[in-house]
């Protein structure tokens, strides 16, 4: 079921056949519409149609005329293309060149039309563009409009406006519509001083118009109601485009604008701007189409301008279906969908002609939308096309229609089949037809109604086939039969059939009468129902059939009669059906045959106009009754005009009484009865000859146009026309057939039509017509030519001069007689009545020429002017532009603003004289003076329109004038305009200014009046400027103003700084202003006790009765003053408090009768330890109290002996201080022992130091026999024994020393000893301290005055990061300053910096070891610029004869405050400049100038970010106000030249010498900068080693003396291995001795002390202390190095301590020849003191810059100074220097080299290193000699003689006894002290150094253990090499013989021979360092071997760092 009601489906919805017939037509371009275009140029047109295949493609005009080509004017190329050239006017022909064009394509498939083109050409004629005046009130919209004729409306727009000759942008208040109008918003009253113009363009030919200038007139405000300005009209525009609905009013109050649609206000659309303008819509819809108001209301009425817009869609055509293919007879149905804007028309075309409604053709639908094709016939076939057209917009479609014959046929049917009742079967019928047939069905002859059982489909396929199921359910017996199927269109049928047999009991169905027509095919079917059945048979009159050849009896029981006949086949039918064997049954039919009509044959015989026709129709044989009928060419022939129908019985004739053209045609005679209808048709011709309906005639033709040659004739067959053409006026000799093209053609009516008449054209023509009936006729005619008047020659624009004759010719030709008229504009110029125009003509050939003279040429002239040529065949014109040169019209001048010493100017140039305007002049005088003493300005760029008249003398009365130019000449001088010049301030500053201070805060100022003709008015009173001038200060003047008393002023300033020095500036004033200001002069205020005490004072304890008091000085602003000294006052506060216990104790046997204690110092001292008290007791003596013994607070062991051997003792420790003593350790028992185990009296525990000390770990041990020591350190799983090497050391008492200690270095220690008796070990966890790593540093935001940093620090080194410091400086300068920044901040902001300067900052961190790895330097600039002039500003405000005033404002500080402005000037060829300080915050003024001289003038302003220059030159006028001339001496610029190369030379040379200095020093500075980085870790640890605490007392009696040097950044530290123990923070050194377990006390031994500080300010040149003054005998070479160093020592601080220890035995000294050890003679001695020299531990500020160039350089020549020092004052004559350990700066513990005991060896081994790096040596002098202490004080011989010499005593000196004055006084000057030490409160104060030193008068010291182990320290040396060169020749050092007390193991060495020979590279000598060239220059007298053995307990360790 669902399968029938698909098909059901399906056949409803098929009932037409589109076919795809190929794409054979289309469009390139069907919006192609209209052309337009310029007859200059031309235009090319593609055809808009194509097709495929190629297609033929024509152009036609829009009438239908076929267009032909023009030569030179119109051409229709091969491919359809349509070209029109360029013409002249005189050329146009509307016709051709603005006319409607269309274009067909035409193929098989059919033809199409293009819509119509317009296709306009426009050619350059006259117009011009005008803008009228306009008023508006003040504030309100002023609108101007551009005026374009209608004629070129269409194609002239508005591209800009102008102002005043300059072009207007639209923005603020100026607006410039989508219309071209131009708007003024906020009305000014200035808006009404210029002159307003439109600019238009044309669009076709690019040509440009000027307007002419319209004015604003600009009243005030007045009440009104509103008036619309600018409103809109009803106008359409397309969907999708931008609409501007212009609507603005004026009135006042300004008007309310309220917009409205349809009457209600505009809906909320981001497409709706409201503008100035109007309303501007844009993306439109056509729902935006409506009524609009614009309402303008105020408080006085309103106004309001209404529209209709209209928004149209483009129109859209859609013809379906588009490819039709249908058989002939169907109907055709086209629908042609339009969308778009109503009211369009619709016009249908087949195959490009107009389709009219006929019988087969109607066009319906309410716009012609759907065109009906009934029957359509093989004609119908082809293109059609719906056209849409509404107003301008056209648009169509097309279809392609295709007929064919389509008589149905059967192509694919159904055969017989049995099937049983009730089981289901289908029948398929396909038939194919055009249109597609219709397909029914019938069974047994009766149509087979649809029902439940009965059900049939019916669809169509793509080829058009059309297939038909009849469907049959459950059928029956009744439902077997003869199925047939019938398909039918309007062409005709077809028909199949066949049997269906349902089985079941046979029977026969009643059979109905059958009617056959007679001679045609009759089938009569059997109705047999039910099946099966044996046979079917067929009888007639008892005849068992077929019985004759036309009869045929089918298997399916059908019987056939071929052509019936009457007679014969007429009767009774019996159709008998066996159903068995024996039985039949049967049913009749009866047979009717009807005959049809029969007509005979009939012939139209040949006619001729004039006869007689009959022509009978006879019907010979058919039934009757017969009616018969004549038809005309398918018409129905009515009796009547000559024409007569007869009919009868069986017959019927035609006569006609008078035969004639309109009776040819086709006759048709039809006959009809019951059986059928027939005809037969004929035609009559009758035949006419040829004849002339119209002869042609001779004619005249008119050149350029259409003509048509007429002639006409009739004739049937309708005559062939053909025309012939003989060139020529004479005899035609010979006819040629005329060439049919485009421009000649034959009319339908005969006609000979030449388009396009040319001369060639000329001659005999002859019209022949024939038909073949009778002879040819002709007739011949001649065709003249008449040329029409043409302008062939004329100037199309041309210039003449005012004044001066001009002629115009205008050159033409054509049949004469020829007129030439001339036009002015649309005036007809006649000479006679305007005598200043003369016509004059000539022939020239067959050329008329006409001149048109202008006598003179006049403004009015600037016209266009036109000749018109005329004759009797044409007229013709040609244009002439003409423009009229002359100077300009003046302009018109206005003046602007007049102020003191200037006034502006604005002008409007009205006509230019018709050239441009090339420049003004303005000129202008006194008043009272002629215009021959006037002032001018020349040449002024004519872009501009105002300018301003400077340097005019305040209240003066002026006369101004002012000329144009422009190529033509110079104007007439425009309207005087007089001015007068307002007051100004004062040009000259007040006389006479002096300053005295009064108090401390105040200065009296007195002046007096400026100078009478300077004062330009009343002088009203005086500003007074003051500011301070000490460093820090802001530089601003503050201001105050007294009122004028007379010409003598005096004023005191009050509430100043004290001690502050003051500018002080006054200014006078009058009611225009202030004038200038004086000189600035100086004056201090008076001094005053200081406001602040001193900063940072500091207080730190040295020893219990010595503590050092440093401070730092007030702020220099609180001193006010010159500080004199300080005054020190101190007094007690706290006492010592009593100790706690011993943090251990620790007691061993150590023999039979002794034990061994020891303990460590307290945890609490609460104090200074003056000594320790061991108690023992034995509770089984009997003895009550304790035994006592006490040692020094250094000793931390104590051996008791006399103990009983067995007996066990009690042991405790106590401490005491100055309070008494502690609280006792823990008790501990121990019992001696006969033979003593090894034990170890040392505590272990932590030890955490510094990186890069040494550090010992004690290991004393005690037992019987004495036990052997061993050190390790644990390594992960294993103990490594600690090996002796230059980094470690096992003394002999067990204590392990490690040098210079690293990172590696920590770990844990162990300390075992062991003996026969036992073992004993301890544990020591060793922590090293390094100096944190470098911070990575950023710059995160910079301002004018500020530098925000941000850093990350880096790893801490194993101590918590204390702090940062941070260094800057400015970027061209190695003066760092320190910030010092709290641990926890990781930001810091720069604040007070200078304005737009770079700087140079870098960052390292603090920890308990020092301060780390500095940081990259890195750059920022803070913001800013250095000052610039602006040019908008004028310089000078104000100039006269004798004065001139400048504007300083013009200096843009460019983001810094200007700091000075320095003005120098000077007469124009002299020398001498003249100069003037200044601040940019007004005016200056230069006074007593020369009277009308040119100056000179430069000027320099200067901020933080630099200095910016200006020059300039100006010239005072003549005594009576006049102008100069600039200086035009060639002679005066000649010496300019050579003063200038006088001066220049040396100038330059010097320059080029400070260049090639400065690119010398650069360089050096890099090397040093390179070398020093390289150096900077070195620094950074040398410092940290040296930073020393003093928080532990010093242990022991002091023993080596050394001598402190403090060297900025940069240490050298030489020193006694025995004296030093501890570095302290404050400026001073402690002498201690390491008294190791010596308890002995040499009372004896004392110290001395002096320090002195040298400021860079105070020691400006020079060392600190020049040895080379002061030590005899000094190394020349050392001399020189000292002082060549003496150049930068200016540049730092430094601090040098000098500290003198006498001890009983000599120290080790250096000696400053640095000679070997021994003589020849034997071992030498020398006795002297021994010094120290190292850094000042003031670590904030002895680690800065270490990477600084300068710096490190000057530090290098400090080092190589002290050395030296340390040399000369030590004396060591001789010793032996051995080089024993060299490492990397970068933590590395790798051995770079070892030395020997070899001099020479030792110094060639070290190689220079690559990397800074630290190297030790050893000095071994001889055996030291005791002697008294007089001869070991180093004192300059000189000094010893002369005791007198006090203040240049060396300081160390000035501290001996032996040079101190008896009275106690000082004879040197006093230095204000920063610093003071005091000891035993003892006030003894050396106004001499700066440093406070008190000392008693004795103190018990220890004396150095013979045998003590030496200790190294480090300090700093740079990589350089170190040269030791040979001494010169002859000199020998002295070498005292040994003596008999030196002991054999003392070293010695022989002397090596003197040499003369420079050292060799390479060699022992080779140079190994130095400062500068040489860090230490030495020389020995030769180098010998030393014996390794030497060096013994006399050896000492220094460290060169």
């Amino acid at each position: 079921m669902w399968l029938v009601t698909f098909l059901l489906l399906l056949d409803s919805l098929h009932k037409a056949r589109p076919e795809d017939v190929g794409t054979s037509l289309y469009f390139v371009n069907d919006s192609l519409q209209q052309v337009t275009f310029s007859s200059s140029v031309g235009v090319v047109v593609p055809c808009p149609a194509a097709g495929s295949p190629s297609a033929a493609l024509r152009w036609y005009l829009a009438t239908g005329d076929d267009i032909y080509d023009v030569p030179h004017i119109r051409h229709v190329h091969a491919n359809g293309t349509l070209q029109l050239y360029p013409f002249s006017p005189s050329a146009f022909n509307s016709f051709i060149h603005d006319n409607d064009y269309f274009c067909t394509a035409e193929n098989a498939a059919g033809k199409i039309r293009s819509p119509n083109i317009r296709v306009k050409a426009v050619f350059r004629e006259p117009y011009t563009v005008r803008v009228e005046d306009q008023r508006s009130m003040r504030g309100n919209v002023a609108v101007f409009k551009c005026l374009i004729p209608s004629s070129v409306q269409e194609y002239v727009s508005v591209v800009s406006w102008e102002k005043d000759t300059v072009s207007i942008i639209p923005e603020n208040r100026f607006f410039i519509t989508y219309h071209g109008g131009l708007y003024i918003s906020d009305v000014q009253k200035e808006d009404a001083l210029s002159t307003y113009r439109c600019i238009t363009k044309h669009k076709y030919s690019g040509e440009t118009r000027q307007s002419n200038g319209a004015r604003l007139s600009v009243t005030d405000p007045a009440e009104s109601i509103p008036t619309i300005l600018d409103g809109f009209h009803s106008q359409e525009v397309g969907a999708g485009h931008t609409v501007e609905l212009p609507c603005t009013a004026s009135g006042y109050p300004i008007p309310a604008i309220r917009w409205l649609k349809d009457g209600r206000p505009l809906p909320a659309d981001s497409r709706w701007t409201k503008r100035i303008t109007g309303l501007t819509i844009s993306d439109l819809r056509t729902e935006d189409s409506g009524t609009y108001i614009c309402e303008v209301t105020n408080t006085f009425g309103s106004a309001e301008a209404t529209g209709i817009l209209t928004v149209i869609d483009p129109l859209h055509v859609t013809l379906t279906p588009k490819k039709l293919k249908t058989g002939i007879g169907s109907t055709v149905i086209l629908s042609c969908a339009l969308t778009g804007s109503p009211e369009f028309t619709i016009r249908w075309y087949r195959n490009t002609e107009l389709v009219l409604p006929d019988e087969a053709i109607s066009i319906r639908g309410l716009s012609n939308e759907t065109l009906l094709i009934t029957s359509a016939q093989k004609s119908h076939s082809g293109a059609y096309q719906c056209f849409a057209t509404r107003k301008a917009q056209t648009a169509q479609d097309f279809a392609i229609i295709a007929l064919e014959d389509g008589t149905p046929r059967i192509v694919s049917s159904f055969s017989e089949k049995v099937v049983n009742p009730g089981e289901q079967f289908s029948l398929m019928c396909a038939a194919k037809g055009a249109p597609p047939p219709t397909v029914t069905w019938a069974l047994d002859d009766e149509p087979i109604v649809r029902d439940g059982s009965h059900r049939t489909n019916q669809y169509t396929m793509s080829d058009g086939t059309t297939i038909s199921h009849m469907n049959v359910t459950g059928p029956q017996i009744r439902d077997g039969g003869v199925y047939r199927c019938t398909a039918r269109n309007s062409v005709g049928s077809a028909e199949y059939q066949a049997r269906i047999n349902v089985r079941g009991p046979p029977s026969i169905r009643a059979m109905r009468n059958i009617t056959a027509v007679a001679g045609r095919d009759t089938l009569i079917n059997c109705r047999v129902i039910g099946y099966p059945y044996y046979s079917i048979k067929w009888y007639k009159d008892a005849l068992l059939l077929p019985d004759n050849h036309r009869q045929v009896v089918f298997e399916n029981g059908t019987l056939k009669l071929t052509d019936v006949q009457k007679g014969m086949d007429e009767g009774e039918y019996l159709c008998s059906v066996l159903i068995q064997p024996q039985l039949s049954i049967s049913q009749s039919v009866h047979v009717a045959v009807k005959v049809p009509p029969l007509i005979q044959p009939f012939e139209f015989p040949p006619a001729s106009i004039g006869q007689l026709l009959y022509i009978p129709c006879v019907v010979s044989s058919g039934d009757m009754p017969i009616r018969i009928t004549w038809r005309k060419d398918g018409q129905v022939i009515i009796s009547g005009s000559g024409v007569t129908i007869e009919s009868k019985e069986f017959m019927s004739s035609l006569q006609i009484s008078s035969v004639s053209l309109k009776h040819n045609g086709n006759y048709t005679c039809i006959a009809s009865n019951a059986a059928a209808t027939v005809s037969r048709e004929r035609q009559l011709i009758v035949r006419v000859p040829p004849r002339f309906v119209v002869q042609p005639n001779n004619q005249d033709g008119i050149y350029g146009k259409a003509g048509v040659l007429n002639c006409s004739v009739d004739g049937y067959p309708p005559p062939k026309v053909m025309w012939k053409h003989a060139k020529g006026s004479g005899n035609p000799q010979q006819y040629h057939p005329v060439p049919l093209t485009g421009r000649i053609q034959i009319l339908p009516n005969s006609s000979l039509l030449i388009r396009h008449v040319l001369e060639e054209d000329i001659g005999y023509y002859l019209c022949q017509a024939s038909n073949g009936v009778g002879t040819d006729i002709s007739k011949s005619m001649f065709l003249t030519v008449k040329i029409p008047a043409m302008i062939t020659s004329h100037p199309n624009t041309t210039i003449a001069i005012k004044g001066h004759a001009k002629e115009l010719n205008c050159t033409a030709r054509g049949e004469r007689p020829i007129i030439i008229r001339w036009e002015k504009g649309d005036t007809v110029i006649d000479p006679d009545r305007v005598m200043r125009y003369a016509i004059a003509t000539k022939d020239n050939g067959d050329e008329v020429v006409s001149t048109l003279k202008l006598k003179p040429a006049d403004r009015g002239d600037s016209v266009f002017f036109s000749c018109h040529a005329i004759n009797s065949y044409g007229e013709d014109r040609g244009l002439i532009q003409l423009t009229v040169q002359e100077p300009p019209d003046p302009p018109e001048l206005e003046i602007r603003e007049v102020k003191a010493r200037s006034m502006n100017l604005r002008w409007t140039q009205r006509f230019d004289g018709n050239s441009i305007i090339t420049g003004f002049d303005i000129e202008y005088k006194n008043k009272s003076d002629s215009w021959d003493f006037k002032q001018s300005t020349r040449n002024i760029s004519p872009t501009i329109n105002q300018a301003n008249i400077v340097d005019l003398h305040p209240a003066s009365v002026y006369s101004i004038r002012m000329y144009s130019f422009n190529k033509i000449g110079r104007s007439e001088p425009s309207k005087e305009l007089t001015i007068s010049t307002e007051e100004a301030a004062p040009d000259g500053p007040p006389m006479d200014v002096t300053l005295q201070p009064v108090t401390s805060q105040s200065i009296q100022v007195t002046w007096k009046a400026p100078k009478k003709e300077l004062q330009n008015g009343v002088i009203r009173g005086y500003q007074i400027g003051y500011r301070e001038n000490s460093p820090g200060s802001n530089g601003q003047y503050s201001i105050v103003e007294m009122k004028a008393t007379g010409d003598s002023e005096v004023y005191t300033l009050d509430n100043l700084k004290k001690f502050a020095q003051y500018g002080v500036v006054v200014q006078a004033f009058n009611r225009a202003g202030t004038g200038p200001s004086s000189s600035e002069i100086n004056a201090t205020t008076l001094e005053d006790v200081p406001s602040q005490p001193p900063e940072n004072v500091r207080a730190l304890s040295i020893t219990s009765d010595v503590a050092v008091i440093s401070w730092s000085e007030p702020p220099r602003s609180t001193l006010n003053g010159v500080l004199k000294g300080y005054r020190v006052i101190f007094w007690s506060l706290y006492v010592d408090g009593v100790p706690g216990p011993p943090a251990g104790i620790k007691a061993v046997p150590s023999s039979a009768s002794s034990v061994v204690v020891s303990w460590l110092p307290p945890t609490k001292p609460n104090g200074v330890i003056r000594k320790y008290t061991i108690f023992c007791s034995s509770p089984g003596s009997g003895q009550p109290a304790p035994s006592e013994y006490e040692t020094s607070p250094e000793q931390l062991f104590y051996r008791i002996a006399h103990l009983n051997r067995g007996q066990q003792y009690l042991l405790w420790v106590a401490a005491v201080t100055s309070a008494g003593r502690g609280n006792s350790s823990e008790k501990v028992t121990i019992e001696p022992a006969g033979k003593a185990p090894a034990k170890i009296i040392s505590f272990g525990g932590t030890v955490t130091t510094p990186w890069m000390k040494d550090v010992r770990l004690p290991c004393n041990s005690v037992g019987d026999p004495a036990p052997a020591v061993k050190w390790t350190k644990d390594s992960e799983d294993s103990a490594i024994p600690v090996s002796m090497d230059g980094h470690r050391l096992i003394h002999t008492n067990g204590t392990l020393l490690l040098r210079a200690v690293k990172a590696e270095d920590s770990g844990y220690y162990t300390c075992t000893a062991t003996n026969t008796g036992g073992f004993d070990t301890i544990i020591v966890n060793l922590l090293v301290q390094v100096p944190p790593d470098q911070p990575r540093l950023t710059v995160s935001k910079t301002s004018a005055s500020s530098i925000t940093l941000t850093w990350i620090p880096g790893d801490n080194g194993g101590s918590s990061i204390r702090g940062f410091v941070l260094q800057y400086s400015v970027d061209n300068s190695e003066e760092w300053k320190d910030v010092f920044i709290s641990s926890s901040e990781r930001s810091f902001k720069l604040d007070s910096l200078k304005c737009g300067t770079w700087y140079k900052v870098k960052l390292a961190a603090k920890n308990s070891v020092g301060s780390g790895r500095i940081s990259e330097i890195i750059e920022a600039k803070t913001h800013g610029r250095e000052p610039s002039f602006s040019k908008d500003q004028h310089l000078f405000t104000h100039i006269n004869s004798t004065h001139a005033r400048l504007n300083l404002q013009g200096w843009n500080n460019g983001g810094c405050p200007i700091t000075a402005i320095v003005l120098e000037y000077r007469p124009k060829g002299t020398w001498a400049w003249q100069g003037l300080r200044a601040n940019s915050s007004g005016e200056v003024f230069l006074t007593e100038l020369r009277e009308a001289t040119w100056y000179e003038l430069r000027m320099r302003a200067c901020n933080s970010a630099g200095c910016g220059n200006e020059t300039a030159q100006f010239a005072t006028l003549d005594y009576d106000g006049s102008t100069i001339p600039p200086i035009k001496s060639a002679q005066g610029e000649g010496d300019d030249v050579k003063k200038l190369f006088t001066i220049g030379c040396p100038v330059i040379l010097a320059t080029l010498g400070v260049a090639l200095l400065f690119i010398v020093r650069k360089k050096r500075k890099e090397k040093r900068l390179k070398r020093l980085r390289d150096a900077k870790s070195l620094a950074e640890m040398l410092i940290s080693k040296n930073n020393r605490s003093f928080d532990t007392p010093v242990k022991g009696p002091p023993q080596g003396p050394r001598l402190h040097i403090d060297i900025p950044r940069v240490q050298l530290l030489i020193e006694d291995k025995e004296g030093i123990k501890q570095l302290g923070d404050d400026k001073a050194t402690i002498p201690v001795t390491d008294a190791e377990f010596s308890q002995a006390v040499n009372p004896q031994s004392f110290c001395t002390g002096v320090s002195l500080h040298h400021p860079a300010l105070i020691q400006s040149t020079g060392p600190l202390i020049d040895m080379s003054d002061i030590r005899p005998g000094t190394n020349p070479v050392s001399r020189k190095n000292v002082k060549s160093a003496h150049s930068t020592r200016n540049r730092y601080s430094s601090q040098w301590t000098l500290t003198k220890c006498q001890a009983s035995t000599p120290a080790r000294t250096l000696t400053s020849d640095w000679r070997t050890v021994g003589s020849q003679h034997g071992v030498t001695v020398t006795e002297s003191d021994s010094y120290s020299a190292s850094l000042s531990q003031d670590t904030d500020k002895g680690r800065n810059s270490m990477v600084s160039t300068e710096s490190a350089s000057s530090t290098y020549e400090e080092l190589a100074r002290a050395y030296e020092h340390a040399k000369l004052e030590e004396q060591l004559q001789h010793a032996k220097f051995e080089i024993t350990e060299c490492f990397i700066s970068d933590s590395s513990s790798d051995q770079m080299t070892t030395g020997t005991n070899e001099n020479a060896d030792s110094m060639t081994s070290m190689s220079t290193p690559s990397e800074p790096g630290i190297c030790r040596f050893t000095a071994s002098p001889p055996k030291p000699q005791d002697a008294d202490r007089g001869k070991n004080v180093a004192v300059p011989i000189p000094h010893r003689a002369n005791k007198s010499d006090y203040c240049n005593l060396p300081l160390y000196a000035k501290s001996e006894a032996f040079f101190r004055k008896a009275d106690g006084r000082e004879p040197c000057p006093v230095v204000p002290p920063r610093e003071a030490s005091i000891r035993n409160l003892a006030r003894t104060y050396h106004t001499q150094a700066r440093h406070l030193t008190l000392d008693p008068a004795s103190k018990p010291l220890g004396l150095p253990h013979p045998g003590a182990p030496a200790a190294a320290s480090t300090a700093t040396l740079p990589q350089r090499t170190l040269a030791m060169p040979a001494p010169p020749a002859g000199t020998a050092p002295p070498a005292p013989g040994p003596t008999p007390a030196e002991p054999p193991t003392a070293p010695s060495a022989a002397p090596p021979a003197p040499s003369t020979e420079p050292p060799r590279a390479g060699g022992p000598h080779t140079k190994m360092g130095g400062s500068r060239d040489s860090l230490l220059e030495m020389s020995t007298s030769g180098v010998g071997r030393s014996q390794k053995q030497g060096a013994g307990a006399y050896s000492k360790s220094y460290t060169l760092v």
